[in-house]
């Protein structure tokens, strides 16, 4: 069965530790070796730039990224393709695997639309508005003001509109989500839970998860320990009840999963330790869904969502 990750920061430790090799790595939860015994058939690879960079070496810092995944990840793999577009999509071959290029957070554009334009050029096809703290854009989810869009940020979502790009609500304010819902034409939530199961400020509400729902969107469930349970340890049952629970609010084709492999610190869940494990989950979801559920959540949830140009 095919598998869409929408949510992955290999690029991020690639970055930091020009040594890692991304065929095969003790480093990375996610490799091209992983992906292939995981039934990988999209991954998504965030730019993400962390907040020691100085803001004005942000962009270059983002261009630099890009640069690693078409040379170190595209280039040296030619069954891994770059998919800008749902035509690329549909015509990945059987032993083909796609690639999207994703921003987590503007803080790389800073307030400049042309840096935007510029990142979408380069194959960029899903924007996150914020991390966790405020930019020209919005304030994120850990911004104690708490604001939405700004000026700026409703330009951004403007660009993005005529440009068909996903505009990823993952990590930001709650009145940003908000602005997003009323603003966006292809609002998206590439790794984010439910705040009723697990009260994170980074998990979603009711409101929101069922705002993603009627606006014919999409909710990535992500595998971070913190944002499944309140428990010290996290497990596959955990991912379990947050998707289901996303179906119980009518959410059952508007879910998938954005894993955050390479993107957390913490304790991965027992039998989600890295892209290989994808299988574990599918046995899982097998005993509980039909087949067809299954390929939903996995694979077609997103896929059916990708903006067409």
């Amino acid at each position: 069965m095919k598998i869409f990750d929408a949510h992955c920061d290999v690029l991020y430790k690639m970055f930091l530790d020009s040594s890692i090799q991304f065929n095969e790595s003790e480093k990375l939860e996610v490799t091209l070796i992983g992906m292939i015994s995981g039934g990988i058939k999209v991954q998504c690879f965030a730019i993400f730039i962390p907040q020691s960079i100085h803001p004005e070496m942000r962009f270059n810092a983002a261009l630099y990224m890009i640069e690693l995944f078409y040379e170190k990840i595209i280039l040296p793999f030619p069954k891994l393709r770059v998919i800008t577009t749902q035509f690329d999509l549909e015509n990945l071959a059987e032993d083909e695997m796609g690639a999207i290029l994703t921003l987590e957070g503007c803080d790389a554009i800073g307030n400049d639309l042309v840096k935007l334009k510029t990142l979408l050029r380069l194959g960029v096809t899903s924007i996150g508005l914020t991390w966790n703290h405020s930019n020209y854009v919005a304030d994120g989810i850990l911004e104690e003001r708490g604001a939405g869009l700004s000026a700026f940020g409703k330009k951004v979502v403007s660009v993005l509109n005529t440009t068909h790009t996903w505009c990823d609500v993952s990590h930001l304010s709650e009145r940003g989500f908000w602005d997003v819902i009323e603003y966006s034409d292809y609002p998206v939530a590439s790794h984010s839970n439910c705040y009723s199961l697990c009260p994170n400020p980074r998990n979603l509400t009711n409101d929101q998860i069922e705002a993603l729902i009627d606006r014919n969107s999409v909710l990535g469930i992500t595998f971070v320990p913190e944002f499944l349970t309140s428990r010290n340890e996290a497990t596959v049952t955990d991912v379990l009840r947050h998707l289901e629970y996303v179906c119980s609010l009518g959410g059952e084709e508007h879910v998938g999963f954005g894993s955050d492999f390479d993107g957390t610190d913490g304790k991965l869940p027992k039998g989600l330790m890295n892209v290989r494990d994808y299988d574990h989950l599918m046995n899982e979801l097998v005993k509980y869904y039909s087949s067809k559920q299954v390929e939903n959540f996995m694979y077609r949830n997103f896929i059916n969502r990708y903006p067409k140009k």
